[in-house]
């Protein structure tokens, strides 16, 4: 088994409950060619009705030097709780601030959000074809 030769040190990674979120963290890659992650605990409100939006997340990047610390995510999703923003957009800030996150061309990570039916209505938002 290979162990970095960096010592990462987490903010949320072994503290209960979201006090100690700082951000999406990230770790040294191992050399990983893809990695994907789904949440289905992601909850934003309709900007304009305020009724809550609830989602399944995926995401899906080709790390370089860094990947993505799962609670450090788990947290971040939990920031839009009280957000009012369109499915789309969303998506595509997600995409935006993981990129950011793992120092990434946005064109290597995929987020789609599948938004649970309101209205009869099922929306999926891509931000890749």
């Amino acid at each position: 088994m290979a162990e970095t030769t960096r010592e990462t040190e987490f903010v949320a990674l072994g503290h209960a409950g979201s006090t100690h979120y700082a951000g999406l963290e990230t770790f040294p890659s191992p050399g990983i060619a893809t990695v994907s992650m789904t949440s289905d605990e992601l909850v934003a409100v309709c900007p304009i009705t305020g009724q809550p939006d609830f989602y399944t997340a995926s995401i899906e990047y080709r790390p370089d030097a860094l990947c993505l610390e799962s609670k450090s995510l788990k947290l971040y999703l939990a920031t839009y709780r009280n957000e009012g923003v369109f499915c789309e957009a969303l998506a595509v800030q997600i995409r935006d601030d993981v990129a950011s996150a793992l120092e990434l061309p946005p064109d290597r990570v995929t987020v789609a959000l599948t938004q649970k039916a309101r209205g009869g209505i099922t929306i999926t938002a891509s931000t890749s074809v």
